[in-house]
């Protein structure tokens, strides 16, 4: 009953409600990611959704855009600002998905929506995790979020989808403003942003560097054909 009626009526509510209040909120950090980082001030990217159904996810910009000489953009850790830095430690940045709550995309809680490319290397068992709206928060971020493995992530996203509860969201909920007021797990050691799965299985020789470009070819794929 919970999870397939009243979880989504409450996701819609409160998400609308938070957009309302927030309203000031939000038109003050999309000011300052204008000036401080340049337009657009919302990050726009392709995540794979509730059945692998592929959508867009909104959150402000954390980076510039600097290029080095040959036109390439610089590296994650280049174009990360310190104001970058302090919208992810506030989780601030996550902010615009409450539109993607009401829009339908993703639920409050859930397994975080990942990459395309992250998706691609997962095996059958780690794609049940997508057998529910994605959340802006779940289980596997009160549980350590960047700062646990890749492994540890899947562990927790498939013991929230195997039994979705209100008192467990509610539980989630409460402890993921726990963790962002604590500055928590933010990003694993000695690394600014998280790395990809692909980049994991292929650090820790679990996939060869064929079967890498293979995965990574097919997340390309993946893409293009949502661009049709």
């Amino acid at each position: 009953m919970y999870p397939k009626y009243i979880k989504r009526l409450l996701d819609f509510c409160l998400s609308l409600v938070g957009l309302i209040i927030l309203l000031p909120v939000y038109l003050l950090i999309a000011i300052l990611v204008r000036i401080k980082l340049g337009s657009p001030a919302i990050f726009k990217q392709k995540r794979p959704g509730k059945n692998g159904k592929i959508f867009t996810l909104y959150k402000f910009r954390t980076m510039t855009n600097v290029k080095n000489e040959k036109g390439e953009l610089l590296s994650d850790e280049e174009r990360l600002t310190k104001f970058g830095k302090f919208l992810r430690n506030t989780s601030l940045d996550e902010l615009p998905e409450l539109l993607n709550i009401v829009k339908g995309d993703m639920s409050i809680v859930g397994p975080r929506p990942q990459l395309v490319r992250d998706m691609v290397f997962m095996n059958e068992e780690q794609k049940k995790r997508h057998l529910v709206r994605q959340g802006l928060t779940g289980l596997a971020q009160i549980s350590g979020r960047n700062a646990i493995s890749w492994e540890d992530k899947f562990k927790y996203d498939l013991e929230y989808v195997k039994q979705v509860t209100f008192a467990k969201d509610v539980t989630i909920f409460f402890l993921t403003i726990k963790k962002v007021f604590a500055k928590e797990d933010i990003s694993a050691e000695g690394m600014e942003t998280a790395e990809d799965f692909g980049d994991y299985l292929l650090r820790t020789n679990q996939i060869t560097k064929e079967e890498y470009e293979v995965k990574q070819k097919e997340a390309v794929e993946l893409l293009l054909e949502e661009r049709k």
